[in-house]
């Protein structure tokens, strides 16, 4: 059973998100005080806990949101699920709309690290159903 490890925000664009434990999550919209939230097609960023320890198994010391994702997740390879998959945690609803991102400008840690696992791991979705998420929920991907 795949479970929510972090939920992370930051107040503006190009910085780290921090893990903030809970976020209220709002439909089409994205996390309430996240910079990225907005009416577009990546409104929440997902990323594997697994993922994330592979990259600190490389020697990279870490935290939650330094990739820039709001959810960490353990228990499920997002990279290896379509474009439409839908994930359920309590009454929120999220539809995967993309796979990765291109990287034009290259953020705090991979100037830091030489290296980001966003654009090749991370996933982005919309927000179909509002509520509250909080670590430790349970997160089903609906294929």
């Amino acid at each position: 059973m795949a479970k929510i490890t972090a939920v992370c925000i930051s107040a503006a664009k190009g910085t780290a998100k921090r893990n903030v434990e809970r976020g209220r999550f709002i439909r089409e919209y994205g996390i309430e005080g996240d910079a990225h939230a907005g009416n577009w097609h990546r409104q929440v960023s997902l990323l594997s806990l697994q993922k994330i320890e592979d990259f600190r198994a490389r020697g990279a010391c870490v935290d939650f949101g330094a990739f820039g994702e709001n959810l960490v997740v353990d228990g499920i390879d997002f990279s290896s699920l379509p474009v439409g998959t839908r994930f359920r945690s309590g009454n929120v609803l999220l539809e995967m709309t993309q796979i990765g991102k291109e990287c034009h400008a290259h953020c705090a840690i991979y100037k830091q690290v030489g290296d980001c696992i966003m654009p090749r791991e991370g996933v982005f979705a919309r927000v179909l159903e509002g509520g509250d998420l909080n670590v430790g929920d349970e997160f089903i991907a609906e294929t």
